[in-house]
């Protein structure tokens, strides 16, 4: 009977050893500017956003690893467009924060640096929301956003965030504090 635990107990490790937590990678994506570190491979999605009469380009890349989904989000902008930027990020984070019921003024965040490719260290805040309970399901968030500058005078906003659903409600910035959600974000690097 003890032989029979070791050799479950053994086997257990040897699948958690494998597990896709585990299989951190980083993903070089130079169409959209960045390098990020991803906790397994990411899907990649892209598609054009209707945005005042236009259509914007946007991109996101995304692995779900048990109850997480890490994404990270692009949408770039020409230069005849850049000016569209403020109003564009305005409603990005506005949908997001009106999801939570917050704004930007309620919303928990955290002053954070992020490091572009250059190791130039740049000023960002994170944001920590909990969504509103749907009696099933408990959804947090950390999200963090990005914009930067294109050498042809163009934008990119980054979306960089994690979703956390489960049966419980987390303290979302507790919970996002752990080593494998600030790797993350710490290894996000734009260029």
């Amino acid at each position: 009977m003890l032989q029979k635990f070791g050799v479950v107990l053994a086997l257990a490790f040897l699948l958690s050893a494998c597990s896709p937590k585990l299989d951190w990678r980083t993903v070089q994506s130079p169409q959209e500017g960045y390098s990020a570190l991803f906790p397994g491979k990411p899907e990649k999605i892209d598609r054009r956003l209707p945005y005042q009469n236009q259509e914007i380009p946007q991109t996101l890349e995304a692995v779900k690893i048990e109850d997480d989904i890490y994404s990270v989000s692009a949408i770039r902008l020409s230069k005849e467009q850049a000016s569209l930027a403020p109003n564009l990020l305005e409603q990005v984070q506005g949908n997001l924060f009106g999801r939570a019921n917050v704004n930007q003024e309620t919303a928990v965040g955290v002053d954070a640096l992020y490091r572009t490719a250059n190791k130039q260290r740049v000023a960002t805040k994170d944001y920590f929301l909990e969504f509103p309970s749907s009696g099933r399901v408990e959804q947090s968030m950390r999200v963090r956003w990005i914009t930067r500058m294109t050498p042809d005078n163009g934008v990119w906003i980054y979306q960089i965030s994690v979703l956390h659903t489960a049966p419980a409600r987390v303290d979302a910035k507790t919970f996002f504090s752990e080593e494998a959600y600030s790797n993350f974000f710490d290894e996000f690097h734009p260029e």
